[in-house]
């Protein structure tokens, strides 16, 4: 049944390229014209990953606008995640709230603007504005612009400013051009001519590119969740690329068709604890969870090896990285001691605990569009259950509003880039502070409170890689976040794709030099 779904969402897929993105006539037209396009498939690209757009003042829209070569950012990271320019020239720390940044000469937005250092203020400007997370992230407190050069001053001491403008969130795009149906103005070497959320965008060549020749001319993303239907779109020919793919898919392409561009990232599986719940605010629950899930079994099994087994909250790439953290092992016969010392009885013989008249059952929300992420549900499931643990499964694009409330759910697994500005501090930022928005579970450490305010005073490396292996073991210790795996990234296309690379960071995808032969 699952095969026949599959081959039929395949049929409509493929109905759709060419009726929704173009028909066979017109496909014929552009071989004439001479142009070069590529239709690109993306599992995450939907509103479900909070990418319901391309304006990157928007949730995580940005992401998109900067894998899709719509926007760049003042500063960018290379494959060691180093600060390297971009849309800037350079930058200097005049003092611990001033920092001058110079802009390179001669760029322009696809409109054909000039982008100095007031049309970037402009864009600064409306994002903290707008957006809560880069608010609070960037801390600034004023702008000025003098032709090329930008100064920013800050509320506070902010190391880190520059690695975060290398968030996506920082594309400077001409906010005087505004927001037409979710497509934005950028400088990036494509432009968003066509966009409907959860189907696809239509992207086509930057004739007005500051960084050299576009050599694509049309590009289609399609959004297609199902992997196994990403999958067939790319072996039968609809697609010419894609991102998402399902690991358990990969042998399929494991040929001289097609090329794989694949690279470690600090893209993690995890699961973040709702201290809300009563069954969870139970410490020796936490603990037993722990422990009871398999992680290797999970990344050797689930994901073909194509993962790193997490400890802490970032990999072994980096100097702050797990392999410095005690993070508890998996020890089923541990974890089922702890949960009899703490009260957690099987007294009715069904094989699931219980506790002054309350099963040990909770609720695990997560959703489909990363492909593993039922897969490890799926596994938690069985070895919990094995412990006494009955685990009730939510696996829903839903999965955002169930979490934002207080009550409802247990345990929230997701994917997220743990470090995705080079610096540790950007996970306990979103998720592990009192004041992060994406602390989903209210979970609170007041040691972690402190060393984050350390933390954010500290400007050497080696400093701040110390803290944040305390930090890492902080929640760690608490079992509030416990993290399964990290990804090792990949994009498979046609052979006769070039330019495309995957990066450490996760961020940039479609560059001037994607090309299809």
């Amino acid at each position: 049944m699952k095969k026949f779904i599959a081959m039929m969402l395949a049929a409509v897929l493929t109905a759709s390229v060419f009726v929704g993105c173009g028909s066979t006539k017109e496909e014929s037209d552009s071989a004439d014209n001479g142009k070069k396009t590529l239709v690109f498939g993306d599992t995450t690209f939907n509103a479900e990953n909070e990418e319901g757009n391309v304006n990157p003042h928007e949730a995580y829209c940005g992401w998109a606008t900067i894998r899709y070569g719509i926007g760049e950012t003042l500063f960018k990271f290379d494959d060691n995640m180093e600060l390297t320019p971009w849309l800037a020239e350079s930058y200097e720390n005049v003092d611990d709230l001033t920092w001058k940044i110079k802009l390179k000469d001669n760029i322009v937005f696809s409109n054909n603007k000039v982008c100095d250092a007031n049309a970037v203020k402009d864009c600064l400007e409306d994002l903290i504005a707008v957006h809560e997370r880069a608010a609070g992230d960037l801390a600034i407190d004023s702008i000025t612009a003098d032709g090329l050069e930008l100064t920013i001053k800050t509320t506070e001491p902010k190391p880190t400013l520059i690695n975060y403008l290398c968030d996506p969130y920082g594309c400077i795009v001409d906010v005087a051009a505004g927001v037409n149906d979710g497509m934005v103005v950028g400088t990036g070497p494509f432009v968003a001519t066509e966009l409907v959320t959860d189907d696809h965008l239509n992207l086509v060549k930057n004739e007005n590119y500051w960084n050299g020749d576009v050599k694509l001319d049309e590009i289609t993303v399609l959004t297609i969740s199902d992997g196994d239907t990403l999958a067939m779109a790319l072996q039968s020919g609809d697609i010419d690329a894609a991102y998402g793919m399902a690991y358990a898919s990969y042998p399929l392409f494991e040929n001289d068709d097609y090329t794989f561009t694949s690279t470690a990232t600090s893209r993690a599986f995890f699961l973040q604890m709702n201290y809300n719940s009563p069954i969870i605010s139970d410490a020796a629950v936490r603990e037993a969870i722990a422990m009871g899930i398999n992680k290797e079994g999970f990344v050797n099994t689930l994901l073909n090896g194509y993962g790193y087994v997490g400890e802490g909250a970032f990999p072994d790439t980096f100097s702050f990285g797990g392999q410095k953290v005690q993070a508890k092992s998996y020890d089923p016969e541990k974890a089922k001691q702890i949960l009899e010392d703490a009260g957690w009885v099987d007294s009715d013989g069904d094989g699931i605990r219980e506790k002054d008249g309350k099963k040990l059952s909770i609720n695990w929300i997560s959703y489909p569009s990363r492909q593993e992420l039922p897969l490890l549900a799926e596994s938690a499931q069985a070895s919990l259950k094995e412990l006494g643990i009955d685990v009730q499964l939510n696996i829903t694009a839903d999965h955002g509003t169930i979490v934002a409330e207080k009550d409802g759910w247990d345990v929230y697994a997701s994917a997220f880039v743990t470090c995705g500005i080079g610096d540790p501090m950007y996970f306990f930022n979103t998720h592990a502070l009192e004041s992060s928005v994406k602390n989903r579970g209210g979970y609170y450490n007041a040691d972690l409170e402190e060393l984050a305010k350390e933390m954010n005073s500290t400007c050497d490396a080696d400093e701040r890689s110390d803290i944040a292996i305390k930090m890492q073991q902080e929640i760690v210790d608490d079992d509030a976040f416990i993290f399964c795996s990290f990804l090792k990234m990949s994009m498979i296309s046609k052979s006769n794709v070039t330019g495309l690379k995957a990066c450490p960071c996760d961020y940039y995808e479609f560059t001037a030099d994607l090309d299809i032969n």
